[in-house]
């Protein structure tokens, strides 16, 4: 029997990849951060869910105790600590390492976006402004955004609708009127009309490309006259 592969990501290449295997009759294991996540990918005898979080360490425990063939990184573009892990996991058991990174979205020559580096930097740029934020970053930056004076009042936050990130939001201070817990994909209508329901002045987003609706935020923003700050990749 062949050796199994592991997906790590449960993004929606990590979700596709997983559906690949299964509708092929290929052993794999697909690691997800949540049980959400989990629920989302396809159930099949020759898929295995693994969720939770691992280190480095735990991760060559993985590799080897499953004796894996491939490892095919499918987390999101923003991981980037989770990738440099699984590649140096891989280095050390002599795994083969494949990463699959979706492309990014375009906005060259559109008004209204200021890019920047970092989380960091974004709440640099949003601390010296006034007017109501839309946050499209989920849940994990809330803690760094909510350094923007007056946060409570200026900022919404939409995250996906687990009780994870919800009680994340609460504790951090954000109001439960601000908070729009819902999963994506969202169209450009349904952007514009959050936009403009919350009197966004600003958006924030990361540069996820086409298949993080990057576009469509962009369009929404430009319809409702809001600028886009827009979080760049690290390299």
């Amino acid at each position: 029997m062949r050796s199994p592969v592991w997906i790590a990501g449960g993004t929606t290449e990590g979700r596709k990849l997983a559906h690949y295997a299964a509708c092929c009759h290929i052993r794999a294991y697909v690691s997800v951060a949540s049980d959400y996540g989990a629920s989302l990918v396809p159930d099949s005898p020759f898929v295995t869910v693994v969720t939770g979080r691992m280190e480095e360490g735990e991760m060559e425990a993985f590799l080897q105790e499953h004796a894996i063939a491939q490892v095919i990184d499918a987390t999101h573009p923003y991981a980037t600590a989770v990738t440099a892990n699984i590649r140096r996991a891989c280095a050390a058991v002599g795994v083969p390492y494949r990463r699959i990174q979706r492309r990014c979205g375009r906005y060259e020559g559109q008004n209204g976006c200021i890019a920047v580096h970092s989380v960091d930097e974004a709440v640099e740029v949003l601390s010296h402004t006034t007017g109501a934020v839309f946050l499209t970053t989920g849940s994990k930056d809330l803690d760094s955004f909510a350094q923007i004076p007056d946060y409570t009042q200026r900022l919404y936050a939409r995250i996906l609708p687990v009780r994870a990130s919800l009680d994340r939001a609460l504790t951090l201070g954000y109001l439960p009127a601000h908070l729009i817990c819902m999963q994506g994909p969202f169209t450009t209508e349904l952007n514009a009309a959050m936009f403009r329901q919350t009197g966004a002045r600003y958006v924030v987003t990361k540069n996820s490309g086409r298949t993080g609706g990057f576009q469509e935020k962009l369009e929404a923003a430009k319809q409702t006259g809001a600028t886009v700050i827009i979080i760049e990749r690290g390299e």
